[in-house]
C-alpha cells in the first residue's frame, strides 16, 4: 500500500515525516520542492507539505479595470480559481499516480479542511478511484499522530464549503466595497482605501469609542477620607461614598474636620476562595498576550510556530474544557524537562488535579496547552509566548487562592466612614501565572469599640472619565461577543486596520481617515458598520459546514444584501467621497512649508512616497520619504532649519527625521560611528523589506555595512570596542538589562556579550 500524505506547509511535513519514520524519512527535492518517504507497517507513504492555500479566488481578467467596470455586475460574478504554487500541484499529481491512498494531514478547522480538498481536486484529476482519508490531531506530538494516523477519519467536505462560502462571500464584499470607496474618494493604487464585511463593523466599534472619548465632559465629584493609625496608617472614606454636591461635601466635611478619634463600629470578615482561571482558547489567549504587550497578530504568528514545531497545541480553538482523553499528568510530565520543572513538581505533587473548566466545550480541538517541556535558550523570540502558555496550563490545574476582605465600620463626630481591607491568605494558582496584578490592601488588628486616632481628614475633588479605548485583547473579545470573524480571522481584520492606516496606536485610535471612512458608510448606509450583518453571515456560514444550509443558498442572500448596500452608496457616491478627501487631506499634512502652505504626504504616478507643498505650481518644494514603513506627524520642528519632524516606523521600530533628508539633524541623529573603510560616517539604515541596519554614508562608493538585531530600542552610545575599534550599542529589550553590542559580527570578542571592553 503506497500512501500520499499532504500536509498544510513544509514544516509540519518535515516534522511529520520524522516522527512517523523515527527519524528515518528520505528526503528528496521534486523540482525544488521537498518530498519525504519513508516506510512502516509494511506500507510506504509519502510526504507533501503544501504552502497553505495552493490555489486563490479571484475575478477573471475582465473585471480588472477598477474604473469600467459596474460594481453591481462585480457583486454576481463568479470568481475563478488560480494556481499559486504550479511546483507542489505537479509534484502532488506526480504522486498521487504512483498511491493507492490520500491522507490528508493538514490543520483540523475550516481553513484547513479547505486547503486539503483543495489538494484532493487536483490529486483526484489524475487518480479518481484513489482511497481518500483525513489524519486529524491537536498536537505535533508523537502519542497524538500515531493515534490519528492508526484511526483515519473522513474528510469534512462540510466544513471545506464553509470556508469556501467566507472565501466567495468575502471576496465579492471587500472587493466591490473597497474599488467604491477608493473611486469614490480618488484614493488608487497602492493609496486604495478597503471596505470589509467584518473589517468595517469592526472599525466602527473604535470609531464610536473616539467619539464618546472626544464627546466626553468630565464631571467633578468630591470624596472625604480619613486618614487613620494603629500601629500603621490606613485610609477610611465617608459612607456616602461620591458626593456629586460640593455644597453637601462642604456641611459633612464642616461637621468631621476637628475630629481626632474613630470609634470602630463594626468589623466584618470574609474569606473568599477565588477560584484558576479556564484553560486558554484563542480568544483568551491573544487578550493576555496583548496585555504582556504583544499584538494579536504577532501572538498568532509565534503560536503558530510553536505549534508547528512540537512545543504548543493547536492555537485555533474555542474550546475551554480539557477534553477527558487528554492525559494531564503526561503532560506534566513532559514539562519536568522546562525551566518550569520546580513549579510542576508542585503541581504533580497534589493528591488530586481538578482542571478548571471554562463555558465553551468543543470536540475539535483541545484547550491551547503546552505539549513539550523546553528551556530558555530553546526558544529565543519564543519563549514569553511559551511561558503564558505554560503558566496558565499549570494555574489551571493549582488549587485556589484564598483571600480575606475585611469592611470596618468606624464613627467620626456622628459621621459613618468605611475602611477596606484585602489580603491573600494563600497563593494558590496566583503563584504560578503572575500575570493577574493583585493590590493588597492591609488593615490593622482592629476590636469593635476601640477608637483609633485620626490623623487627618481631606476633601478630594476628582472628576469622571471617558471611557477606555479598546486594547487589542480587549477588542478581539468584543469581536467575539458580537460574532464578528473567526478565532482564526480576528487577529488577521487588527492587524488589517493598522495596514490600511485606519487605526494606529497601541490603543487603537481611528485616523481621520478611518473616522471618515465609517462616517461616511454610517451617514448612508450603516448597515455595512452593524454588527448584526455580519453575525448573520457568520451563523449561515456554520449552518453550511452543520449540513444545515446551503453554500448556493448563503452565497445568494449575500449578494443581495450586497446589492441593496451598493444602490444605497451609488446615489451618495459624491457625498461619500467628498467626506473621505476632506480628512484625508487632514491626516497627509506633515507641517508647514516655508513659503505658508501645508507639507501633505503624496504619492507619484510610479507609486512613490513624497512629500509636496499645497500651493504647487507657485511652490515646488517636494521632499522624498522611503517606501516602507508608517510616516507619522509629530507636529515638531526641526531645531536646525525648522522644518516638520516626522517619525517614520517600520514594524516595531521607529526613528524621528527631519523631513528634509539632507538636513543635519538626519546625519546626527543617526551617526554610529567611524567608517573603517572609508573614514566616513557610519549611519543607521533601512533596507526595502524594513531590516535595519548599519551602513556607510558614502554609499553607494563605499558600501561597508553590519547587521544589526531586529528587536529591541536602539541607543547609539559614543563608546568604541577595545578589542576591535569598532563602534558600540546599546540594544534596550523588554524583560532584560541593556545589552551593549559590538557592531562588529567578526570581532574577536565575539559572541557580542553585555560585558564587552569598551574604550
Amino acid at each position: 500500500m503506497k500512501n500520499l500524505v499532504v500536509c498544510e506547509k513544509n514544516i509540519a511535513a518535515n516534522r511529520i515525516s520524522f516522527i512517523l519514520s523515527n527519524g528515518k524519512a528520505k528526503r528528496e527535492y521534486i523540482n525544488r520542492i521537498p518530498v519525504y518517504h519513508f516506510s512502516r507497517d509494511g506500507e510506504d507513504f509519502t510526504v507533501i507539505g503544501l504552502r497553505g492555500h495552493i490555489i486563490r479566488l479571484d475575478y477573471s481578467k475582465e473585471y480588472g479595470d477598477w474604473k469600467k467596470n459596474n460594481l453591481i455586475d462585480l457583486i454576481f460574478a463568479k470568481p475563478e480559481k488560480e494556481v499559486m504554487a504550479k511546483g507542489i500541484v505537479n509534484a502532488l499529481k506526480k504522486f498521487a499516480l504512483e498511491s493507492d491512498k490520500a491522507i490528508i494531514a493538514t490543520d483540523y478547522d475550516r481553513e484547513g479542511e479547505l486547503i486539503g480538498v483543495e489538494a484532493l481536486d487536483f490529486i483526484k484529476e489524475v487518480k479518481p478511484q484513489i482511497t481518500i482519508k483525513r489524519a486529524r490531531f491537536s498536537a505535533m506530538t508523537r502519542t497524538e499522530l500515531e493515534s490519528a494516523f492508526k484511526n483515519l477519519k473522513e474528510v469534512d467536505y462540510a466544513l471545506s464549503r464553509s470556508a469556501e462560502s467566507r472565501q466567495i462571500i468575502d471576496l465579492a464584499w471587500g472587493a466591490s466595497l473597497t474599488r467604491f470607496i477608493s473611486l469614490a474618494s480618488n484614493q488608487l493604487g497602492r493609496d486604495f482605501l478597503s471596505v470589509g464585511r467584518v473589517q468595517s463593523p469592526t472599525l466602527a466599534l473604535l470609531v464610536d469609542r473616539d467619539r464618546k472619548i472626544r464627546d466626553f465632559r468630565p464631571e467633578p465629584f468630591w470624596e472625604i477620607i480619613a486618614n487613620l493609625r494603629k500601629s500603621f496608617s490606613f485610609d477610611a472614606k465617608h459612607s456616602h461614598g461620591i458626593f456629586e454636591d460640593e455644597k453637601k461635601v462642604k456641611e459633612v466635611f464642616d461637621r468631621v474636620r476637628n475630629g481626632k478619634v474613630a470609634n470602630v463600629l463594626s468589623i466584618i470578615k470574609e474569606q473568599k476562595e477565588e477560584r484558576p482561571p479556564a484553560p486558554f482558547n484563542t480568544t483568551s489567549f491573544l487578550a493576555e498576550a496583548n496585555k504582556i504587550g504583544f499584538s494579536a497578530s504577532r501572538a498568532m504568528k509565534i503560536a503558530e510556530d510553536l505549534y508547528t514545531n512540537g512545543w504548543i497545541s493547536y492555537p485555533r480553538t474555542d474550546n475551554t474544557v480539557y477534553p477527558k482523553s487528554l492525559y494531564l499528568k503526561g503532560v506534566l510530565k513532559a514539562l519536568m524537562k522546562s525551566d518550569f520543572f520546580k513549579e510542576v513538581e508542585e503541581i504533580i505533587s497534589q493528591p488530586v488535579i481538578r482542571p478548571t473548566r471554562g463555558r465553551f466545550e468543543a470536540t475539535d480541538h483541545p484547550p491551547i496547552y503546552p505539549v513539550k517541556g523546553a528551556k530558555k535558550e530553546q526558544l529565543e523570540g519564543r519563549w514569553e509566548i511559551y511561558e503564558l502558555v505554560v503558566r496558565r496550563f499549570l494555574s489551571t490545574l493549582a488549587p485556589s487562592a484564598l483571600s480575606e476582605t475585611t469592611k470596618v465600620n468606624l464613627d467620626i463626630k456622628a459621621e459613618e466612614f468605611i475602611a477596606h481591607g484585602y489580603k491573600i491568605l494563600e497563593m494558590g494558582w496566583r503563584k504560578y501565572y503572575p500575570y493577574y496584578k493583585v493590590k493588597e490592601s492591609l488593615l490593622p488588628a482592629l476590636d469593635k469599640g476601640e477608637e483609633i486616632a485620626v490623623l487627618k481628614i481631606k476633601i478630594e475633588k476628582k472628576s469622571t472619565k471617558p471611557p477606555s479605548r479598546y486594547s487589542q485583547g480587549f477588542l478581539i473579545r468584543e469581536m467575539e461577543r458580537l460574532n464578528l470573524g473567526t478565532k482564526s480571522t480576528r487577529h488577521e481584520i487588527i492587524q488589517k486596520l493598522y495596514d490600511r492606516n485606519y487605526v494606529t496606536g497601541n490603543n487603537l485610535i481611528p485616523t481621520d481617515v478611518g473616522r471618515a471612512v465609517i462616517t461616511a458608510l454610517e451617514d448612508n448606509a450603516d448597515r455595512i458598520t452593524k454588527a448584526e450583518m455580519t453575525s448573520l453571515l457568520e451563523k449561515d456560514m456554520l449552518g453550511i459546514a452543520n449540513k444545515e444550509k446551503k453554500q448556493d443558498q448563503v452565497i445568494n442572500e449575500s449578494q443581495q444584501m450586497l446589492k441593496d448596500i451598493m444602490l444605497i452608496l451609488q446615489k451618495n457616491e459624491e457625498k461619500i467621497g467628498k467626506q473621505i478627501v476632506d480628512a484625508l487631506k487632514k491626516q497627509n499634512c506633515i507641517g508647514k512649508c516655508r513659503c505658508g502652505g501645508d507639507l501633505l504626504m503624496l504619492t507619484s504616478k510610479k507609486g512613490n512616497r513624497f512629500i509636496g507643498c499645497s500651493n504647487y505650481p507657485n511652490c515646488d518644494v517636494t521632499f522624498s520619504l522611503p517606501n516602507m514603513g508608517t510616516v507619522i506627524p509629530t507636529g515638531k520642528k526641526c531645531k536646525i532649519c525648522k522644518l516638520p519632524l516626522i517619525k517614520i516606523k517600520i514594524g516595531r521600530l521607529s526613528k524621528t527625521e527631519c523631513v528634509d533628508r539632507k538636513c543635519s539633524f538626519n546625519k546626527e541623529a543617526s551617526v554610529v560611528g567611524k567608517c573603517n573603510v572609508c573614514g566616513g560616517d557610519l549611519i543607521v539604515r533601512h533596507s526595502k523589506n524594513g531590516k535595519r541596519f548599519i551602513g556607510c554614508l558614502s554609499y553607494p562608493k563605499c558600501t561597508n555595512s553590519y547587521p544589526l538585531p531586529q528587536n529591541g530600542k536602539l541607543v547609539l552610545t559614543d563608546m568604541v570596542c577595545k578589542t576591535c575599534k569598532s563602534p558600540v550599542v546599546n540594544i534596550i529589550s523588554k524583560g532584560r538589562s541593556p545589552w551593549y553590542l559590538c557592531i562588529n559580527p567578526d570581532c574577536p570578542e565575539k559572541p557580542r556579550r553585555n560585558n564587552i571592553k569598551t574604550n
